[in-house]
């Protein structure tokens, strides 16, 4: 099944922060879907983001608190992407030296939210939550369980702040007539 995502194109302004609203993987009936559409939206997500230095490499995908939508966490990644490592860890192992190139963002309290997306700040480090579907807490993009799917929010914002760099073509999906899952 070819799973579609596109930008909506509405974006939202709040004084902190831009926030570009999107979407959509197709979730498939079965025990797995929602599993399989998570996994496929991250390894969209990844593709789409450049860290500056090595191309290619492999990256390590740290998953702090505990994500609603899944908890069988694997991007898949289209053709022959870098193999993503991944690891669960707790904030403080993150702040104290983690080794991360991605943060997946679950359910964990404030403070570590906050001293997270604090300590991402100006790093070479993806941010990804499946806990904000607004993206109002400073990740860059934002999954969100939908009645058709799986979508996502960038935050324009948390995206200027920092070294990663984000294909400005995943921005303009579906700007021209948009187009259905």
């Amino acid at each position: 099944m070819l799973a579609s995502l596109f930008l909506i194109g509405a974006i939202t302004s709040t004084p902190q922060m831009s926030v570009q609203a999107a979407s959509q993987t197709i979730v498939e009936d079965g025990i797995d879907g929602m599993t399989n559409a998570v996994n496929r939206m991250l390894g969209g997500i990844i593709t789409y983001a450049r860290w500056p230095g090595a191309a290619d490499s492999n990256r390590t995908l740290c998953l702090v608190g505990t994500p609603r939508l899944t908890d069988r966490i694997a991007p898949t990644l289209p053709g022959n992407g870098p193999r993503i490592i991944l690891r669960r860890t707790t904030a403080a192992a993150v702040t104290g030296g983690g080794d991360c190139d991605i943060l997946f963002f679950g359910r964990m309290p404030d403070a570590d939210r906050q001293r997270l997306i604090g300590w991402v700040r100006g790093r070479p480090v993806l941010t990804i939550s499946d806990d904000d579907p607004g993206c109002l807490y400073g990740a860059m993009f934002c999954l969100a369980q939908k009645p058709a799917g799986v979508s996502f929010s960038v935050n324009l914002d948390a995206i200027a702040r920092g070294p990663i760099r984000v294909d400005p073509r995943v921005l303009k999906i579906g700007q021209g007539g948009g187009g259905t899952p």
